[in-house]
């Protein structure tokens, strides 16, 4: 089975989100609201998960949805495929004009996501993926695609690898661990949300660690970084997007880092 024709949608939709929060991007007025996790949501957020909610209602009427925002709607169709969005990760980022944030959209398949794109219009980027078609990117708008291959990096002690937050950690109780994983590398940084997860795709950086994390938080990020040839699971080996935690790597570290995080 091939997924083009989902991924095309997927590309378009993400042509719509961008269109919507790239508009109101470091507005002076863009209104925000704390919902109950004590998390923002910008009305950007809640208007490109509506608008993307929409399009598909239209073009995969069949098709399950899960937002972050609007929560699950079921589909009719007999195999489980599920959209899964998140309309604008790193939505702090986006409130205080900082450019690292981004739309995901992935396709799940019975619980796998097998479609995935990422769309950072702020930074003028895109990624995507679909299971078997390999990973791609375009380093500005209307540039053309390259392919995506993470690290060969073999050893931990020349690694370079992203933590994303020491609260995180700390909260998980994981801050002795992060520090023994900060000794045991070449080089630590905090690059953030779904823009440490793409420099591993692409080579730059060779894993990436972080936890507090949702399902909509990390399906789109999966088969990208899959496809590009690295390894991604929980902390403590799960696969799928829905554990609370992330570990993705170039392959080569995943064992090595297993075992150093227990």
């Amino acid at each position: 089975m091939t997924y083009d024709a989902d991924l095309a949608l997927a590309l378009r939709l993400a042509d719509l989100a961008d269109g919507i929060s790239a508009a109101r991007f470091r507005d002076h007025d863009l209104h925000v609201d704390t919902k109950p996790d004590r998390t923002p949501v910008t009305e950007a957020d809640l208007a490109v998960e509506r608008a993307i909610r929409e399009a598909l209602a239209a073009e995969r009427p069949e098709d399950a949805i899960l937002g972050e925002e609007f929560g699950e709607a079921s589909g009719g169709g007999t195999t489980f495929r599920q959209w899964i969005l998140d309309p604008i990760d790193g939505t702090a980022n986006y409130l205080r004009g900082v450019p690292v944030w981004g739309t995901l959209i992935a396709l799940a398949v019975d619980g796998k996501p097998v479609v995935g794109v990422v769309s950072a219009p702020a930074l003028g980027r895109r990624w995507w993926a679909a299971e078997g078609g390999g990973a791609w990117t375009t380093d500005a708008p209307g540039a053309q695609p390259r392919s995506l291959r993470v690290s060969g990096v073999a050893d931990l002690e020349h690694a370079s690898v992203s933590f994303q937050s020491i609260a995180q950690w700390d909260d998980a109780g994981y801050l002795d661990k992060l520090i023994a994983l900060t000794r045991a590398v070449w080089r630590d940084r905090a690059y953030g949300d779904m823009w440490s997860y793409m420099l591993l795709a692409e080579g730059v950086l060779d894993a990436v660690g972080e936890f507090d994390v949702k399902t909509y938080d990390l399906a789109a990020l999966i088969p990208i970084v899959e496809e590009a040839g690295g390894t991604f699971t929980s902390v403590t080996g799960e696969a799928g997007p829905g554990n609370g935690s992330a570990l993705a790597s170039n392959g080569m570290l995943h064992s090595a880092l297993l075992r150093l995080l227990g």
